[in-house]
């Protein structure tokens, strides 16, 4: 037992011996390579350095803090933020030392290029971006910009050009060059056309919803075994009770499409009915401003003051049905000569009226305000005043005209002819339709051929006449509307705005006319009310 302890420690001693000489090793030569270095610094800093007795070294932190804090103080821009991903000053300020305090021909090989075009400017910013400093990156963004306001697309052209070349200049179909333009040519063919489009659903038919697995029988889908004389008489239905459900059954299947797009006889029950078309529109007054009826002469006389002096001629029912004839036959010259034989067309863009929903006007306007004795404010307060103004017309040809500074969604909702005649009758003013009690009874009409008669057939249609209550009984309020928009005469499809021509108080003892001035008037948008219904009398 001994024997074997012996050789233990005699082997430890030789290893202590060892690693001893190892470290002793180590030490003469790390010794040797600072000497080494020193002699080479002294050197280069000069004979008045070594004469100098040694002094002890200033700390490396400080002099490079008072270096940065000095250029810090003298760049033009703001502090630069501190970054999480930079390294730790105190950890490179002696390399910084080292570099800063050697020859000045290797700090300007190594200093950076600084950037001089706005171009340089983006560049340096899109770097600074990427590296995650953000508050460096928006300065150079704002130099750039300050200098050219276009910097970025010349910057999207120098790296990145083959982005934004135009997809015109590939010919995948080999176009011979005499075709001036091959945009239209793709890899699937040429593009058809909308018609074309409609055209290549006409072969197709109804599928009903494949089998969920294999071996697994299709569920059944019966409308795909109907006729098409069963189908369209089932489309049809849907247009007279929805023409907007009916509209939107094209997004089920091709086929649903080609039919709603093509069959003219659904569009022309449509436009001919008075459910949504022409057959509900009025060109002539059907009630009185009170919504009180009128008198047989009043309607064969049709004047605006409800009086007639020339000798009736027809009886009530006659003037009806001649006034039914008369507008189909203004139905049919229109749909040939304006809307190319197209009812479909003749819906979207003959002016009407909607009933579905109310039409609003958004008026905004700056009032100055008073300012305060006791604060000292240098601008004068302004306030930005908000009104609407809303109008509904029904199918009987009555209206309510209504302005207030409440917003739609307390609005619309309440503007029934109850509510106006429960408010009319002395209705409690905390209730929700509080509102209707500054409502007017009105009634309305479109322009025929007697407002126009030099206007022919196309221009005598776009316009809008709403005549509702005055201030006070002796006066009453005329407004002259237009579907009719400002580019080249044409219409807005589905008539969803309303302009002003014009708007009047009428006197009706004195028989004068006082128009007001349209500059801060804005025009009515259409907007669907679910509430409504399908707009009820």
């Amino acid at each position: 037992m001994d024997q074997p302890t012996e050789q233990i420690q005699s082997e430890l001693e030789n290893f202590r011996e060892q690693w001893r000489a190892e470290v002793s090793a180590r030490s003469k030569n790390t010794a040797g390579s600072q000497q080494q270095q020193q002699r080479t610094t002294s050197s280069q800093a000069g004979p008045s350095t070594s004469s100098k007795p040694s002094k002890r070294s200033e700390p490396a932190h400080r002099k490079t803090g008072s270096r940065i804090i000095s250029h810090i103080e003298n760049e033009d821009e703001y502090i630069q933020t501190q970054s999480f991903d930079e390294p730790d000053l105190s950890k490179t300020t002696g390399q910084k030392l080292s570099r800063q305090d050697g020859p000045s021909t290797t700090n300007t090989k190594n200093k950076e290029k600084e950037p001089q075009t706005a171009l340089d400017f983006y560049e340096k910013a899109v770097e600074m971006e990427t590296s995650g400093k953000l508050g460096d990156s928006l300065q150079l963004y704002r130099k750039a910009f300050r200098m050219d306001d276009n910097v970025d697309q010349s910057y999207r052209n120098k790296h990145f050009p083959a982005r934004w070349t135009k997809t015109a200049q590939i010919n995948p179909s080999n176009a011979p060059a005499t075709v001036p333009n091959t945009a239209h040519h793709s890899l699937e063919g040429p593009t058809l056309s909308l018609p074309d489009l409609i055209a290549s659903f006409s072969d197709l038919r109804i599928e009903g919803v494949p089998p969920e697995c294999e071996g697994v029988e299709a569920p059944p889908c019966p409308i795909a075994a109907l006729p098409d004389e069963i189908l369209v008489h089932i489309l049809r239905d849907v247009a007279i009770a929805d023409v907007g459900d009916f509209v939107r059954l094209a997004q089920v299947c091709k086929r649903l499409a080609y039919l709603i797009a093509t069959e003219d006889q659904i569009w022309r029950r449509v436009c001919l009915g008075s459910e949504f078309g022409f057959g509900g529109m009025h060109f002539h007054w059907q009630l009185g401003i009170t919504w009180d009826a009128l008198t047989a002469a009043q309607v064969l006389g049709d004047n605006d003051d409800n009086t007639t002096t020339s000798a009736d001629v027809f009886t009530l029912d006659q003037l009806t049905r001649q006034r039914l004839e008369e507008r189909r036959a203004t139905t049919t010259v229109l749909l040939n000569s304006l809307y190319s034989g197209s009812w479909a067309t003749m819906f979207r863009r003959r002016p009407r009226v909607r009933f579905n929903g109310c039409y609003i006007s958004t008026v905004n306007y700056i009032r100055a305000g008073q300012a305060s004795v006791h604060q000292i404010t240098w601008n004068s307060p302004v306030h930005i005043v908000t009104y609407y103004r809303y109008l509904r017309l029904f199918r009987d040809g009555s209206a309510i005209s209504l302005l207030t500074t409440d917003e739609p969604a307390h609005v619309v909702h309440h503007m029934t002819k109850d509510n106006l005649s429960l408010h009319r009758g002395g209705g409690g003013p905390h209730l929700p339709s509080a509102v209707m009690g500054n409502a007017l009874m009105g009634r309305w009409r479109m322009s025929g051929e007697g407002d126009d008669p030099e206007g022919g057939v196309g221009g005598m249609e776009g316009d809008l006449y709403v005549e509702t209550e005055g201030v006070g009984p002796k006066y009453m309020y005329r407004m002259e509307l237009t579907f009719k928009g400002t580019g080249a005469g044409k219409v807005k499809p589905g008539s969803l705005k309303v302009s002003w021509k014009g708007f009047w108080s009428y006197n009706r003892e004195t028989d004068d006319w006082a128009e007001f001035a349209l500059r801060h008037y804005k025009p009515f948008f259409f907007s669907r009310v679910r509430s409504y219904g399908v707009g009820e009398v």
